[in-house]
């Protein structure tokens, strides 16, 4: 073995058991949660399900602040606003990032919380062309608001179309206002500040009926195993973070849920229990996020440098 050989053999297992240990952290830390439908009652009795409220109040100051006169996403005649729609409760949008369905089976109520799925390969994060969306030590799915040009890959990648567009603000007004995106995507973050201070998401602490919970990894798991009921989450889209446990199978729950909305014409924001694979498993897909791969890692390196510009200054 010549010396540059040792060298690399030298770095290579060095840094192989800080690697490992980093892996064993992040497994560790990452947070998983069951949302249990035989518990949930969409707080029957209240105007409004206590996990809307609890999350409107503690992310408010994250929600968007539109400059106005708003343009239109170029060359498109059109753009989303829901600033004067800041109280709509019964789909997901920019102000309003969890909600509950009703649905009735056999005259059974079903509610269900709906919020983002926090995927464990989230195809949101791999086809994004800025880089603005990261999976985080706790398992969170997040978007950088700061640098997010609201081109709404995100939204198009995901299976449920969980992300939701606010025009008329974000660094593209900036930069590119009539080219470059249209606005900032908003979605459920896991209230990672919450968790960062040993506290859980606001939606489980004010939740009257505990459907809701948030815990470790390997203690979910240890839960949903001994499940004998029908399990939604655990394979859908690859793996996610969040569990629905229902005595209801999700193939009528689906079904309920599609016949709701069969008349909408707008059915983003209130997404399906369908079972779905991950996009990223077709070659269409795969090919697109090799391609936005470079794209995203120029695009998180001029992000970054004007990071760095700001704490300078």
């Amino acid at each position: 073995m010549n010396r540059r050989n040792f060298l690399k053999f030298t770095l290579i297992t060095s840094a192989t058991p800080l690697l490992a240990d980093q892996e064993i952290s992040k497994q560790n830390s990452q947070m998983m949660s069951i949302i249990d439908l035989d518990l949930c009652d969409g707080c029957e009795g209240f105007e409004v399900p206590k996990c809307i409220i609890a999350c409107k109040t503690h992310n408010k100051d994250k929600f968007p602040d539109p400059k106005k006169p708003i343009m239109n996403y170029w060359p498109q005649k059109k753009y989303e606003d829901y600033s004067d729609k800041k109280d709509i409760i019964d789909r997901l949008t920019p102000y309003n990032w969890t909600y509950v369905q009703k649905i009735e089976i056999n005259g059974k109520k079903i509610n269900i919380p709906r919020r983002c799925m926090h995927c464990d390969n989230p195809p949101c994060q791999k086809l994004c062309p800025f880089g603005v969306i990261s999976k985080d030590k706790y398992g969170a799915v997040d978007i950088d608001k700061d640098f997010c040009f609201g081109g709404a890959k995100c939204r198009d990648a995901c299976p449920w179309q969980i992300p939701q567009r606010q025009a008329g603000v974000g660094l593209y007004l900036n930069i590119a206002p009539k080219l470059a995106g249209g606005g900032v995507m908003y979605k459920c973050d896991m209230c990672k500040d919450l968790l960062n201070k040993g506290d859980k998401p606001a939606c489980q602490n004010q939740c009257p009926k505990k459907a809701i919970k948030f815990a470790p990894k390997n203690e979910i798991m240890s839960i949903v195993n001994k499940e004998n009921r029908h399990i939604y989450g655990l394979k859908e889209n690859g793996g996610t973070s969040t569990i629905y446990l229902s005595s209801v199978d999700f193939e009528s729950i689906n079904e309920a849920i599609t016949k709701k909305y069969e008349n909408l014409t707008n059915k983003i924001g209130r997404p399906h229990m369908a079972r779905v694979d991950s996009p990223l498993q077709k070659s269409e897909n795969l090919a697109m996020a090799a391609m936005i791969t470079p794209l995203a890692a120029i695009g998180a390196g001029a992000i970054s440098a004007i990071k760095w510009n700001k704490k300078d200054k």
